[in-house]
């Protein structure tokens, strides 16, 4: 569904991503691991096109996206769950998923939009309790479910999602995390970063390491769980020390 080659980006003259190479497969939940700073984000707000590719080719579903408008790669079926949520707090949570379905409203299908709004008060019961809501008003967690079902009113193929654990009490993360797997279930196509590398890796097909803007390991998720580098570097253990102990 989604390739990516020799992919290179930045801001002006910094460039981030060096010679990334990466693919999804329909179905899949992909999750790509790294430290702060490593363009984990630069890569997807690349892949969104909110970014434009300095070198490299990005291919979704056969068309390349390394020229086109966000507006374009959404109505594709390629959306993405930002970082910080980005939730626009005047608006009411109903009007917020309603933004989201934009793309179906231009294309005259008010009814799919109808029946997809009923499809995220399901997967988020928390949102049809607040849908009269101020979008600022919600708590983390809540405005994380928001930014999920806005994305998923575009009815994308596949939805990126940066961070969606950031700033979140435990059982939020849980919640939001079993959702994603729910997603996945019915069929979705997920990337997804995350800083929380066990539970990404716990919920993936494979994952990628990135390192410095560039990919240096890929595996399945079950393989990287038990990587004596992956664990000592992302998931806080030193399976060498704890062996010496």
């Amino acid at each position: 569904m989604l390739r990516i080659r020799n992919l290179d980006a930045g801001y002006t003259n910094l460039k981030v991503l060096r010679r990334i190479s990466i693919h999804v497969r329909a179905g899949e939940i992909v999750t790509i691991i790294g430290a702060n700073g490593a363009g984990k984000t630069t890569l997807l707000k690349t892949i969104a096109g909110l970014i434009k590719a300095a070198d490299g080719e990005i291919l979704f579903d056969k068309h390349d996206l390394t020229r086109l408008s966000p507006e374009k790669i959404v109505c594709l079926g390629c959306s993405l769950v930002p970082e910080g949520r980005q939730v626009f707090a005047p608006m009411t949570v109903k009007d917020n998923l309603l933004l989201g379905g934009y793309v179906q409203y231009r294309r005259k299908r008010a009814a799919e939009v109808a029946a997809d709004l009923d499809r995220i008060f399901e997967l988020f019961p928390r949102l049809k309790e607040r849908e009269g809501q101020l979008a600022g008003t919600l708590s983390g967690g809540e405005q994380q479910m928001l930014a999920m079902g806005r994305a998923l009113m575009a009815r994308p193929k596949l939805i990126m999602m940066d961070e969606p654990s950031m700033g979140l009490a435990p059982l939020i993360v849980r919640d939001i995390f079993g959702i994603i797997g729910q997603l996945r279930r019915e069929g979705n196509t997920v990337l997804l970063v995350e800083q929380n590398a066990k539970a990404a890796l716990g919920i993936a097909d494979r994952g990628y390491v990135l390192e410095t803007g560039r990919i240096i390991l890929e595996e399945n998720a079950e393989d990287l769980l038990t990587n004596r580098d992956v664990q000592r570097a992302y998931l806080g253990r030193d399976l060498d020390a704890e062996t010496k102990i």
